[in-house]
């Protein structure tokens, strides 16, 4: 995919309603924020690590699935980022 199809495909996505698979964006960006805000609570004088990257796309994506439990999607994304964590974690 070239940048001229990326972005194609990405305006394709965002004006089609994709409330109904994950809810309002703005509502899901507030959930998810307050996820990441807790995440980073006690992290925010260190860098950001790849461990913390995992686990919040872990947050990401229950964020997602609390607004669509039925979209198999977001609990498979979860369960790949939790691995991915754990994988870090132990390096």
């Amino acid at each position: 995919m070239n940048r001229s199809e990326i972005l194609d495909t990405a305006k394709e996505y965002v004006t089609r309603d994709r409330a109904a698979t994950h809810g309002d964006a703005e509502d899901n960006f507030t959930q998810i924020a307050e996820a990441w805000t807790w995440w980073l609570s006690e992290r925010l004088t260190a860098p950001v690590t790849a461990y913390d990257v995992a686990q919040m796309m872990s947050l990401f994506k229950k964020a997602r699935a609390k607004a669509n439990k039925a979209h198999l999607d977001n609990f498979v994304d979860d369960a790949a980022y939790s691995a991915l964590a754990g994988e870090i974690a132990q390096r």
